[in-house]
C-alpha cells in the first residue's frame, strides 16, 4: 500500500491498496450508503439517513455524523454523487443543508478509483480532494485535510474487509 504526499499545488491526498476481490464487488459496497459507517477510517460517520444505492450523478444521500470538536457533536451531512462509472469510479461532494433548506457543498470530494487487475483482483485508490474549497470556508480555520493520513489507509482496509466478506442480505 502506498500513500501520496499532500502538496499545496494539488491539495489532495490519496492512498492505494490492492484487494483480492473483483471490482464489481468493491463497487457494490461503495455504492451502498449503509456500508459507509463501517468503511470510515475516522469513526465520524455514524449511520445512513438515506439507504438507496448510489446510481447516478446528482443523487443526494445523507449521513448522521459525530465529531467531538463539532459545535453540536452530532450533526448531519448531505452528499451529492459527483461521478459514477460502475465498476471503475465513484465520487461525492460533502456539504450541509442550510436552515432555509438549500444545500451547500464545501468544495471537498471523496473519490474511489477502481482498476481491475484480473477477474478477482482490484487496485483501489481513495482520494480526498479539497482544491475547490472556497476562501470563506478556509478562513473559518478548518484544517485541510481534517484527518491524518492513516484515515485513508484505515478506510481502504475496512473497505477490503467488507468487500471480501460474504454479503448478508436482509430477509423481510
Amino acid at each position: 500500500m502506498t500513500t501520496s504526499a499532500r502538496t499545496v499545488a494539488d491539495e489532495k491526498v490519496s492512498a492505494t491498496l490492492t484487494f483480492d476481490v473483483p471490482a464489481a464487488t468493491v463497487f457494490a459496497v461503495l455504492a451502498d450508503p449503509t456500508t459507509h459507517a463501517a468503511i470510515d477510517g475516522t469513526g465520524w460517520v455514524q449511520e445512513p439517513l438515506d439507504r438507496a444505492p448510489l446510481t447516478e450523478v446528482g443523487q443526494i444521500f445523507r449521513m448522521a455524523m459525530y465529531h467531538a470538536n463539532h459545535p453540536d457533536g452530532d450533526y448531519k451531512v448531505v452528499n451529492k454523487v459527483h461521478a459514477i462509472d460502475a465498476p471503475r469510479a465513484i465520487a461525492w461532494l460533502t456539504g450541509q443543508q442550510k436552515d432555509d433548506g438549500d444545500l451547500e457543498f464545501g468544495g471537498w470530494i471523496w473519490r474511489y478509483d477502481l482498476a481491475p487487475l484480473g477477474p478477482a483482483s482490484t487496485e483501489v485508490t481513495l482520494t480526498y480532494d479539497w482544491s475547490a474549497v472556497p476562501r470563506y470556508i478556509r478562513e473559518r480555520g478548518i484544517q485541510f485535510p481534517p484527518f491524518g493520513p492513516e484515515h485513508l489507509i484505515n478506510s481502504l482496509r475496512h473497505l477490503a474487509e467488507l468487500a471480501a466478506a460474504p454479503r448478508q442480505r436482509a430477509t423481510s
